[in-house]
């Protein structure tokens, strides 16, 4: 059960942490100011009625009342029999404190019946017997009680503690703020790294732990580009290289003298150079060097459409886009047109709406197919994933057109996603960001 109510934000658990132990270390303090000034309150009155004491033991009894009209003091000092008090009820820290200075003497300590106190403000008595005094002692009458907080010192408490409070607060706030923003910053870099591995490095800032998180971060996405980079060498070191074969394979293939021998491996030579050229496709996807520009969707959309148009295929669009999209117009193009060409592949027909969002702009492209099942609308995505059902391959895919979308559009902070449609078929929705250029 503590773990659910235990908050999963380190900001709010560095609050949670500092505000109470700060209310804990102050409750502690205040109690113990509090018992102290008790404590010494007491002591004071205890101390000074002893000296009375002690001085009257030293003076005739007839020359004691003349000295105690002598005396300055907040206590209230008189020389008679005690009438109409009672005994304090139960233990009071003044009374040990009174035993303990005055041990050759018995204080007592009682209660006045005045009907003008209230029972719980009820004035301190204390009584000592002096030396020849026969049945009058000294008797003293406490001014009030000590500091509560149930008497005007509790509203100066509590008006200093809640604005401590406050302004503890407030320094806790701007000290965990500055010491999770770098986290921040840090999350926020990792989650954008898949969609532009070449946005630029981190600056470390914040605690040394916080900076050498950040280092290796910059030095993980260092890696990382490197690797992409030596990646796409590589296949198109590849592609290149296997050119010249595949050339001489097909001059060979010419002089194989049984056409339906030299048909097939035809074919196979072409399926090869098809799947050179889209790997090394898929590689240049996850990068892009151009600078980005205005694109104004209407018109690629169109342009789109025509071009399907005239090979032949039933693509239709409808609706308008308000603002032009800020990225790269060869990538978009390519990522739209693998839809397309998706769609047609495997649902005869294709519909594409266009319409704004309040911060986006979005594009519907669905096919009239068999549609995928649920399981399936995330793995197509990756490379070189062929369904067995509804996308054969004797469609001749190879499985790596999906994926280059979806790194296309990323790259330029776009998101796409799949679904079927409610009435058949499977619909791509790509959602493009306005106000936010792509690195």
């Amino acid at each position: 059960m503590m773990k659910h109510l235990w908050p999963r934000s380190l900001f709010v658990r560095l609050m949670l942490i500092w505000l109470i132990g700060t209310l804990l270390i102050l409750a502690a303090s205040t109690t113990l100011f509090f018992a102290e000034g008790q404590r010494a309150w007491f002591e004071g009155f205890a101390k000074e009625i002893a000296t009375v004491a002690d001085i009257l033991d030293q003076l005739a009894p007839e020359e004691r009342q003349h000295a105690l009209e002598q005396q300055q003091s907040a206590l209230r000092l008189r020389l008679r029999a005690l009438k109409r008090v009672q005994p304090f009820p139960g233990e009071h820290p003044l009374l040990p404190m009174l035993r303990e200075i005055m041990p050759h003497r018995q204080p007592a300590l009682y209660i006045s019946e005045g009907k003008h106190y209230a029972p719980e403000h009820e004035p301190l008595i204390v009584s000592v017997n002096l030396a020849n005094g026969g049945d009058t002692s000294l008797v003293v009458r406490l001014p009030g009680r000590p500091p509560s907080f149930s008497h005007s010192y509790s509203y100066w408490w509590l008006s200093a503690f809640l604005l401590l409070i406050v302004g503890i607060g407030t320094l806790t706030w701007i000290g965990v703020r500055i010491a999770t923003r770098p986290l921040l910053n840090l999350s926020a870099a990792a989650h954008a790294l898949g969609e532009a591995p070449e946005r630029p490095p981190l600056k470390p800032t914040g605690p040394i732990e916080v900076v050498r998180a950040v280092d290796a971060f910059n030095q993980m996405q260092q890696r990382i580009i490197a690797y992409i980079h030596e990646r796409t060498r590589t296949l198109a070191a590849i592609s290149h290289d296997l050119q010249t074969p595949i050339t001489r394979l097909r001059l060979r293939a010419e002089m194989i003298e049984d056409e339906t021998l030299q048909s097939r491996i035809q074919s196979d030579l072409d399926t090869m150079q098809h799947l050179i050229r889209e790997g090394l496709d898929y590689a240049r996807s996850m990068e892009i060097s151009a600078p980005p520009q205005p694109i104004e969707l209407n018109g690629l959309l169109a342009a789109l459409c025509g071009d399907a148009t005239d090979m032949g295929w039933d693509v239709s669009i409808t609706g308008q886009a308000s603002a032009p999209f800020i990225g790269h117009p060869v990538a978009l193009r390519r990522a739209l047109w693998n839809l397309i060409e998706n769609g047609i592949k495997f649902g005869q027909s294709v519909e594409i709406a266009i319409s704004d969002l309040p911060d986006a702009t979005q594009i519907l492209i669905r096919d009239h197919g068999p549609g995928l099942p649920a399981e399936e609308m995330e793995r197509v995505f990756e490379p070189f994933y062929r369904t067995e059902s509804s996308r054969s391959r004797e469609t001749g895919g190879t499985g790596l057109g999906l994926a280059i979308t979806r790194n296309l559009l990323h790259i330029q902070h776009g998101t796409i996603r799949l679904g079927n449609h409610a009435e058949g078929g499977l619909i791509a929705t790509v959602i493009l960001p306005r106000g936010k250029q792509s690195h």
